[in-house]
């Protein structure tokens, strides 16, 4: 009896010391986990240099931390992020396409061989030169003001 005894309390000697062991191995692997991540961060922080950005660009960073915050906290995905990015869409293709069908409009008046060739477009005036484009405007401007109509006949 008395070695079964002996036994038990051995082999829980034994069971006791290994765990002890294996947390010891996992509080030193937790150790230099923790010193490579603290150095993989101050290697970071030192190649972007936070602190030299926020003192050039207070405001900038501000904004930026805002919307880092406002995408970690879940607002990527809501209504008011949509209604934002659409209507900043919608103005974005409204001014990316005025001055393309303005161009096309012009083109279009300067191939039927009129009214287009005294606008100006994004490379220049158009073909006509300089005095038949002031006649013309003020040729525009007396049927504007001046219209001519047949009431009394």
């Amino acid at each position: 009896m008395e070695s079964m005894d002996a036994s038990r309390r051995n082999g829980s000697r034994d069971g006791a010391s290994s765990v002890g062991r294996a947390v010891d191995q996992l509080g030193s692997s937790a150790q230099q986990v923790w010193i490579s991540t603290r150095d993989a961060v101050g290697e970071i922080r030192e190649a972007m240099d936070v602190q030299g950005r926020v003192d050039r660009h207070p405001y900038g960073m501000m904004l930026a931390a805002v919307g880092v915050g406002y995408v970690l906290g879940g607002g990527l995905f809501s209504r008011l992020t949509g209604r934002i990015l659409g209507g900043g869409l919608r103005i974005a293709l409204r001014l990316a396409a005025v001055p393309f069908i303005r161009n096309e409009f012009i083109g279009m008046m300067q191939g039927a061989g009129g009214a287009g060739d005294d606008y100006e477009t994004d490379e220049g005036v158009g073909e006509s030169g300089g005095k038949e484009e002031e006649s013309a405007s003020r040729s525009r401007k007396t049927k504007q003001t001046n219209p001519t109509t047949t009431k009394g006949k």
